[in-house]
């Protein structure tokens, strides 16, 4: 455990850089920025493209994971409509209730408590020592549903705000396309799987997801596409064979070879290296959270918007329209009444608990699989945050919305953040010595 304490430190060194660096960097903090979300998306692409190594597809079974996506579905949408309502029925006035501007603001603003953060929720349970048990089994595919589940469910919401767009039905097209690739091709393309070549086939994911962001704004510079890394680096991985092994050889076999290279001393140290680095990125990738369009905090440029998401949920502010002064101009910012920090508090610990939860409805399910206290602790396993939810976040910037939902939010997140580390110690005190099987 001593490995999961370390990132936590680093995951609170991150969060209190992120708060501390734009005041510090100023005009610099920009590309600062792009660079932090960058090399975020880097680790992320890293720890996935590893998580796909060990993937294994029971295609005997397909009913099995028609299940998971339902379990992962509620655990996307269960958090995201508890959070929403909150923000409507509590902190905003009635007046606002009827307005279909508010709904949609708040319908966005609120989705930043739908994602578990699968990278940090993997590196957490790899450093716990639980990459072996039926809970990381899992919540490996409930994690990777939920965040999929995350980017589908906001193209709707980005309809809502900018209007019907192809890029939009691009990105569910390239979607569906790599998950067949997947199933179709596991562990059947050879390639270099040690950790070396892994951080260059992550850099390269980044840096094309990089290229098409920049390449479709050039089309379009309203909408442009910016694919989440986490799927076609999890693809990546469910495609590697690694040299060498027999052609004769099932993925049953390869995935053994796998994992036995993954456990060598110096893939584990290097795999231990990198994580670390991806904690106290995704604490920098934190938004200001005083950062919002208030008047007493001006709205953050358009540039660090997009470079401080790291997420393919962000787009260009310019989405928005409008001129400057009325860009950060929204109906749910309008409509929140002034409120002091004791209010704001128990609003973040209030919604802290809806959104965990929302999360709980996979404690119920897998009855016949694993015993309750697993069960458990897969609905607990889910409650981390991060860099997928601040992307939410900093795309409700971009659109103008703010005031207390806004900063709520940011707090909420950045509690579930901090609280990681907690979070896998209670997971693995209640699996300790408790049979996987019910």
């Amino acid at each position: 455990m001593r490995k999961v304490l370390w990132y936590s430190i680093f995951l609170f060194a991150g969060l209190g850089l992120s708060q501390a660096l734009p005041s510090v960097l100023g005009e610099s903090h920009d590309t600062v920025a792009t660079a932090i979300r960058t090399l975020t998306m880097t680790g992320l692409a890293f720890i996935m493209i590893r998580v796909g190594f060990e993937f294994h597809i029971d295609k005997s079974n397909l009913k099995q994971y028609g299940w998971d996506y339902v379990v992962a579905f509620t655990a996307a949408t269960f958090p995201w409509v508890l959070v929403t309502g909150y923000f409507l029925l509590v902190m905003l006035p009635s007046g606002s209730w009827g307005d279909l501007d508010a709904w949609k603001e708040t319908l966005l603003a609120g989705r930043f408590a739908a994602p578990t953060s699968a990278g940090v929720l993997f590196s957490m349970l790899a450093a716990a020592g639980l990459g072996t048990t039926w809970l990381f089994r899992k919540a490996r595919v409930l994690a990777i549903f939920d965040d999929l589940d995350t980017v589908l469910l906001m193209i709707p919401l980005k309809m809502l705000m900018v209007g019907v767009a192809w890029q939009l039905g691009f990105t569910v097209v390239l979607m569906a396309v790599l998950i067949l690739v997947a199933f179709v091709w596991l562990h059947r393309v050879v390639m270099p799987v040690t950790w070396p070549w892994v951080l260059a086939y992550a850099a390269a994911i980044a840096g094309v997801s990089e290229i098409l962001y920049a390449g479709s704004k050039l089309i379009d510079p309203s909408i442009p596409i910016h694919i989440e890394v986490l799927l076609p680096a999890f693809v990546l991985g469910c495609l590697a064979r690694p040299s060498g092994t027999s052609k004769t050889a099932d993925v049953e076999e390869v995935e053994h070879a796998l994992h036995d290279l993954v456990e060598q001393p110096r893939e584990e140290r290097a795999g231990t290296m990198i994580s670390a680095v991806f904690m106290v990125l995704v604490g920098l990738s934190m938004p200001a959270i005083l950062g919002g369009p208030d008047p007493e905090h001006p709205a953050p440029s358009p540039a660090s918007l997009h470079a401080a998401a790291p997420g393919s949920a962000v787009d260009d502010p310019a989405i928005h329209g409008g001129s400057e002064e009325g860009r950060y101009t929204t109906t749910v910012t309008a409509g929140q009444p002034a409120m002091g920090w004791g209010m704001i508090t128990l609003h973040v610990l209030l919604v802290t608990f809806l959104s965990n939860l929302g999360k709980m409805f996979p404690a119920f399910c897998y009855r016949r699989e694993a015993h309750w206290r697993h069960r458990l602790a897969v609905a607990i396993g889910m409650w981390p945050r991060g860099e997928v939810g601040a992307g939410v976040l900093v795309l409700s910037l971009s659109y103008g919305i703010g005031g207390p939902v806004v900063t709520v939010a940011m707090l909420s997140l950045a509690l579930n953040l901090a609280l990681t580390g907690a979070i896998i110690l209670v997971v693995k005190k209640l699996i300790d010595g408790v049979p996987q099987r019910p």
